[in-house]
């Protein structure tokens, strides 16, 4: 997987940081983390068959570590500036991606999404 799919994956994450940030002790959350926590989705979000354990691991561990409005907003601009860049996601999948992995956020994934109005 190269750039273009760790890209991906840092927008589908993001997307679903919006709400949640990681509690990693540090000055809060960053693109680095919301692509770390993303990358396993990226294959899913374009199409494969089969949603990865270890995408809805990173989602949910996107989830609990947005403790904080700033943490789901730097989140949200992360997913946002990704969804930007690359090209062959399924942003109905994205939009999805939550649910399906037992994650309620109260946006839609979207590349279109107001990330200064995430709380």
């Amino acid at each position: 997987m190269g750039v273009a799919v760790k890209v991906t994956w840092v927008v589908v994450v993001a997307m679903m940081c919006i709400l949640v940030a990681s509690p990693t002790g540090v000055e809060g959350m960053t693109c680095g983390d919301v692509t770390t926590c993303m990358m396993p989705c990226i294959g899913y979000l374009r199409g494969s068959p089969g949603l990865p354990p270890s995408c809805c691991a990173g989602v949910k561990k996107l989830n609990s570590a947005a403790q904080t409005t700033k943490d789901r907003q730097t989140a949200c601009k992360c997913l946002v500036s990704a969804s930007k860049s690359f090209t062959g996601i399924n942003y109905g999948l994205a939009a999805g991606l939550p649910a399906k992995c037992g994650v309620s956020i109260p946006y839609k994934i979207s590349p279109s999404t107001d990330c200064s109005k995430v709380k």
